[in-house]
């Protein structure tokens, strides 16, 4: 029995990278934090790759489940974080230190699942390692506070959320025409373990 199913991962990739990219363009001082981007966080950062996650779960892609689903995760709670405290659900929002904190160890993950990447084609090696230096300079830039450090960040995410945009729309292109039309990189020929 053939397996019909399409690629999730278009799905996932364009969500993070378009939430990415519109958070960072508030990192680097274009607009402040609004409804814009705690709505694209929560739906499509959010909702969009858990589901992308949970259809690479069918696929039987475990990288897939776990990045889309962790970084899913990552936007509900990033912006449960923001809000709740406006919200008065809870007395205090997140401090300096806290959020710092909650952005290493985001950082120390994706580093994790970069190692993964190098199995993987060159555009999601470019998105976990631009991932991994916004998630760390964004923890460090919350424990400073230091404006300079939270722009160097956005810079780097809109490059990071570019570039996993370019990678989930080379996907859909090489799914329609039937051959690759933007390159993402060479696939690892080494034999899987």
């Amino acid at each position: 029995m053939q397996d019909n199913l399409s690629n999730p991962a278009p799905l996932g990739l364009t969500a993070f990278g378009m939430t990415t990219v519109l958070l960072n363009l508030h990192n680097v001082g274009l607009y402040g934090l609004d409804s814009v981007i705690l709505a694209m966080g929560l739906f499509y950062g959010g909702i969009a790759q858990v589901i992308a996650g949970i259809l690479e779960f069918r696929r039987g892609n475990t990288f897939g489940t776990t990045a889309f689903c962790s970084f899913g995760l990552f936007w509900l709670t990033f912006v449960f974080l923001l809000v709740f405290p406006e919200m008065k659900w809870w007395r205090l929002g997140p401090s300096g230190g806290s959020m710092a904190a909650y952005l290493f160890m985001w950082g120390l993950f994706t580093a994790i699942m970069f190692v993964a990447t190098l199995r993987l084609n060159r555009g999601l090696q470019v998105v976990f390692l631009t991932l991994v230096v916004l998630f760390w300079l964004l923890a460090v830039a919350n424990l400073t506070g230091s404006s300079a450090i939270t722009r160097i960040a956005g810079v780097d995410g809109i490059i990071c959320g570019l570039t996993a945009v370019y990678v989930g729309v080379a996907e859909v292109l090489k799914d329609v025409y039937g051959r690759v039309v933007f390159p993402i990189g060479p696939m690892d020929s080494r034999p899987r373990a």
